[in-house]
């Protein structure tokens, strides 16, 4: 699902890697990518991942900040990030205060069991904050290329 009209953005002040916390309202100026992905070091959050860093620079031409965010600890975060060389920082999230302010915790279905975890979703925030568009139930292969092409178009 997209939605391409302007909503109002939660608010968060959270714990990243790179000793930073990434708050919301002080990225103001620039275009912010957000996107949650259910576990570090997992087959389609790794594919995902790289996709968002190899476009990085892309990214950063568009005057657009990217984070990841996912439940896991900050170690796992710092290992994750390492492994994959990343030029920008995973957000986490173990209380889930951003994943249920952007109400992306869904009950999924695990190998026959139900299990509650992040629905993959990404969010493009303009420069005001305010949320441009939302991708829900996303399908690794060519999503980070729809998100640069929509974030060229603010």
């Amino acid at each position: 699902m997209t939605a391409s009209a302007t909503s109002s953005t939660p608010e968060f002040s959270l714990p990243a890697t790179g000793g930073t916390t990434v708050a919301l309202p002080a990225l103001r100026g620039s275009k912010v990518v957000l996107y949650f992905y259910p576990k570090d070091s997992t087959p389609g959050c790794t594919n995902e991942t790289a996709d968002f860093r190899d476009h990085h620079a892309a990214f950063r031409a568009a005057g657009c900040e990217v984070f990841g965010i996912s439940r896991d600890s900050l170690k796992s975060h710092e290992n994750f990030k390492a492994k994959l060389a990343l030029p920008f920082e995973l957000i986490s999230d173990t209380d889930e205060v951003a994943c249920n302010a952007f109400g992306v915790i869904k009950m999924k279905n695990m190998y026959g069991k139900a299990v509650r975890g992040i629905e993959r979703s990404t969010f493009v925030l303009d420069a005001e904050g305010a949320i441009r568009r939302e991708w829900r139930g996303v399908k690794v292969p060519g999503h980070v290329q729809e998100v640069l092409d929509f974030v060229t178009t603010l």
